[in-house]
């Protein structure tokens, strides 16, 4: 053997995993001793609960101390497996899991304060829209010097000469005519209570008078019940021998036609100032008046009212 030669060598030499080729066994290559199948290694075997933890290693040729379980914090150096146990790990008792939060219902609440505010909303409305739709109504003239129309249906026969609710009222046939007129009872529909109505009042002159003892002094509003076939008409109003400010309109307030007086009955109003006691109201085809008309019965009522009954 020269120098620096390590002599023949072998084949487990070489390789270290030679017994595990069918020609390095044939050669006699055998595992290594060591742990693990690598060369010098080392295999240790500790029984359970032997190695400590957080401890130092002993020198060589001391004794080994069993240290005491470890305190709050350090590991146990005696801790076995549950599994290790005769019988096995005991049964764990299954944790209750939390309960699910519960789901809140719909907002009823909101939903019928909403509700309530919509209907709310609605009524309004249609309280504005109806009060809207009655001012836009044609009405009566407001009370004035100048007489005004009633455009009601013809009114129903009554006694003369009745106070009801303060009022009176006298037929046709009660009234003091001159100038022509006279009464009649041909034209059906007239409201007085015999249906007598008063006629010839197309003339100059022509003139029907009324007298009435007044409550107390102060406005009143007298009725005229009429009827007009074809051009509305005209008379003038005499209040104790005094003209009043405008002319008693008599206006075809039902579209009669010409000479159809027992389709023209309706009434109209004017609204005199009479003084307590008697007083005289006069009717009459003055200058310039259209009184092509028959009048049956008047009413006298205190204040300025729009109805006779």
């Amino acid at each position: 053997m020269t120098p620096g030669e390590n002599g023949p060598s072998t084949p487990e030499d070489d390789d270290p995993f030679g017994y595990l080729y069918a020609d390095g066994q044939a050669r006699g290559a055998q595992p290594p001793s060591g742990g693990y199948g690598y060369p010098n290694s080392v295999s240790r075997v500790r029984t359970v609960g032997e190695r400590q933890y957080g401890q130092q290693p002993p020198q060589y040729g001391q004794p080994t101390v069993a240290q005491q379980q470890g305190g709050y914090g350090q590991p146990n150096a005696h801790y076995q497996a549950p599994e290790t146990h005769p019988g096995g790990a005991p049964p764990s008792s299954p944790r209750s899991a939390p309960p699910a939060p519960g789901r809140r219902g719909p907002n009823t609440k909101g939903l019928l304060i909403g509700a309530i505010a919509v209907v709310a909303a609605v009524v309004i409305g249609i309280g504005v829209a109806m009060l809207n739709g009655n001012d836009n109504k044609k009405t009566d003239n407001q009370a004035g010097s100048t007489p005004t129309q009633s455009q009601s249906q013809s009114p129903s026969p009554s006694s003369s000469s009745s106070a009801a609710s303060g009022s009176m009222r006298s037929d046709a046939s009660a009234l003091t005519p001159a100038g022509g007129a006279a009464k009649a009872s041909d034209v059906k529909g007239a409201s007085s209570s015999d249906g007598s109505y008063m006629t010839g009042l197309n003339a100059p002159g022509a003139s029907l008078t009324w007298n009435v003892n007044a409550p107390a002094d102060g406005t009143y509003t007298v009725f005229v019940y009429y009827s007009v076939a074809g051009p509305d008409q005209s008379m003038t109003v005499t209040v104790n021998g005094t003209p009043f400010g405008s002319k008693l309109d008599l206006q075809n307030y039902r579209h009669a036609k010409d000479g159809d007086f027992a389709n023209g009955w309706t009434r109209t109003y004017v609204w005199p100032t009479l003084k307590q006691g008697s007083n005289t109201i006069s009717i009459s085809c003055g200058s310039g008046d259209q009184c092509n008309a028959l009048i049956s019965n008047v009413t006298l009522k205190p204040g300025q009212v729009k109805k006779d009954s």
